[in-house]
Order: structure tokens, then C-alpha cells, then sequence
């Protein structure tokens, strides 16, 4: 067919698309999905992100990213104001708002799509599908850049394979013991182990080392990587892509693990795992016997000073779920 394009020609304008997510690192990875839809949907379009200085990192390699705008959360929805003047004087082809704050509503744009109501009995994966009628939902991916993929190379150099885990989290009442998570490598990765001989990565941030550090200290020295504070957001995922396992507490770095493709195990007690479990094919979680109600019953519970409840998470069960989740991934695979 002979071409068009003549003197008088001009290519079709980019898609220019603005994207505002979330605050929180699990709930920005979740996100990521939709927005995998919208750049396949759309090919060179050009994205700007906004997110929260926390979870903004993690979009740092999204192909076409022409603008990163990081959403400082400040008194009275302040904040929305700051984001409006930065985004206002652009025609924008397209606006999703996972935030449903109604800034989508004041801008020049073509079309909008603002989330609503959360019903906590659907998973947020789903939920974020259902602004596009998607079904299924597109999965969480992350974009890594040469740069993470080289640091994460020089953290876990080329070996014997690796156990990752995430032992902190952002709340005491969702946090497994260290001992437990120290005592569960030892059983994965000892003889007779699904991952006998492996290396263990411990992976959190800097100002939860003590959290880490009773696990760091339970595993042979020439076993042990410690890669506490040691990576940003997208070393991290290109770190736990390399990952025979990964086993976490409900946290941002377990979704991070689903959504590189590691084989993640999500261990659940207080938080809701059918509107947070992380999303994929490689992940599974075990939770505990008590539901989130019942464990948060108590009086005097508040999830910044009440201790784990974790305790009826036995470590013979997580290891039961790691074991069962190689299992049907290496079936898959055969």
C-alpha cells in the first residue's frame, strides 16, 4: 500500500496521559498494572506520574515517562492545589485519578477516569481493572532501568540461589517474629530444604535493620546477603527477580517481589488479605487461623503500639505454603 504521507502531512499527536497514584508503596505497585494497560493501549504516549514521595521512585523507569511529580501530602488537601497548578495549563488526552480526589474534574482533558468507592471485600487489583471494564485485570509489572539491574547484579552476584526476606513492616500487629522468619530459613534452606544450600537475602529499609537484625544473625556468614538499606525501590525489584523465593509480611517490598515474577509467599494476619494479597500467578499467602476482626478486637488494640499478632501463624504452616508454592510452580514449569 503505497504511503500517505505527503507534504502536507503531519503525524498523529502523542497521547499525553496523566496518572496519579498512591501514597503507599504496596498501593502504587498495585496500580502499575493499569497503567501497563494504558501504554499498551497507547503506544508512545507520553506519561506523567504523580505519587507520593514514598512510592514516586518506583515509576522512575516507566517507558515514556516525561514527567515525575511527587505529591508531598500537606494540611487541609493542600497538596491538590500545588498539583493542579503543575498540571493545569496542558491539554491532557486522558486522566486517571486513583486517588479520587476530583482534580481530574478541573482539568482540560479529553477524557477522565476517577476511582470511587472502595469496596473492602475486592481486591484493589480488580477494583482498578473495573475503571476500564477490564476483565481480567491487568497485572502489577515494575520497569527497572541498566542502572538498578547492575547494582542489583553486584548485590546478588551469580551463585547459589536465593531465599529473599522481608521481615519488617510498617506496623508491629502484621509482623511475623524475626526467630520464626529465621528459624523458616533455616528449614528451606537447610538439608533436605527445597532450597538446600541457598543464600539469604534479608531486604528492608535502613531504619528497620533492628527489626532484621535477629535474622541476619541466624544465618551462616557465607550464606548471608544483607542488603538492609542497601537498595532503592527498583534495585530492590530488580534484586528480588533474581529471587528463588521470596517470603514477607504484608509490606510494599512483598508486592514488589509479585510484581517482578518472583515465587512470593505473603504472610497475613491483621490486614485484609482479599483487598491486599499480592496479585499474580508466582504469589501465594498463608494467614493466620484468627481473621483480621477477631485479631483486632481487643480493647487496647492500635496498630501503631500493639505487638504482633502473628503468633498464631505457626512456622511448620509457612513452611508447608513455601514448600506447596515451589511445588506448583516447578509443575507449571515442567
Amino acid at each position: 500500500m503505497a504511503s500517505r504521507k505527503g507534504p502536507g502531512y503531519k503525524a498523529p499527536a502523542l497521547m499525553k496521559i496523566l496518572f496519579v497514584t498512591a501514597t503507599r508503596i504496596g498501593d502504587a505497585v498495585l496500580s502499575t498494572g493499569l497503567l501497563s494497560h494504558l501504554l499498551e493501549r497507547h503506544p508512545g504516549a507520553r506519561i506523567t506520574v504523580a505519587a507520593g514521595p514514598v512510592a514516586a521512585p518506583l515509576f522512575e523507569g516507566v517507558p515514556g515517562l516525561e514527567r515525575l511529580i511527587v505529591v508531598d501530602k500537606r494540611k487541609r488537601g493542600l497538596h491538590w492545589w500545588t498539583l493542579y497548578r503543575k498540571v493545569a495549563l496542558r491539554r491532557w488526552d486522558l486522566v486517571v485519578d486513583l486517588r479520587g480526589s476530583g482534580l481530574a474534574y478541573f482539568l482540560w482533558a479529553g477524557r477522565r477516569r476517577v476511582a470511587g468507592r472502595s469496596d473492602p471485600c475486592e481486591h484493589r487489583v480488580r477494583e482498578l481493572g473495573r475503571l476500564f471494564d477490564l476483565d481480567p485485570p491487568p497485572s502489577p509489572r515494575l520497569w527497572t532501568l541498566p542502572r538498578h539491574e547492575s547494582a542489583a547484579a553486584a548485590l546478588i552476584p551469580t551463585g547459589p540461589p536465593v531465599l529473599a526476606i522481608g521481615p519488617a513492616a510498617n506496623w508491629r500487629a502484621k509482623t511475623w517474629r524475626a526467630e520464626r522468619f529465621a528459624e523458616l530459613a533455616r528449614r528451606l534452606t537447610g538439608p533436605g530444604g527445597p532450597l538446600a544450600g541457598a543464600r539469604v537475602a534479608v531486604m528492608a529499609a535502613a531504619a528497620e535493620r533492628e527489626q532484621a537484625a535477629p535474622v541476619l544473625a541466624a544465618i551462616p556468614a557465607e550464606r548471608r546477603l544483607d542488603l538492609v538499606g542497601r537498595t532503592d525501590l527498583l534495585t530492590a525489584a530488580a534484586a528480588l527477580r533474581r529471587a528463588a523465593l521470596y517470603v514477607g509480611n504484608d509490606t510494599g517490598l512483598t508486592h514488589i517481589a509479585a510484581a517482578m515474577g518472583a515465587p512470593t509467599l505473603a504472610l497475613f494476619g491483621p490486614s485484609p488479605a482479599e483487598r491486599f494479597a499480592p496479585w499474580g500467578p508466582r504469589a501465594a499467602i498463608v494467614r493466620t487461623p484468627l481473621a483480621p476482626a477477631q485479631l483486632m478486637a481487643a480493647p487496647d488494640f492500635h496498630y501503631l503500639t500493639s505487638d504482633t499478632l502473628m503468633d498464631g501463624l505457626e512456622v511448620e504452616a509457612v513452611e508447608s505454603a513455601a514448600r506447596a508454592l515451589l511445588r506448583r510452580l516447578a509443575g507449571a514449569a515442567a
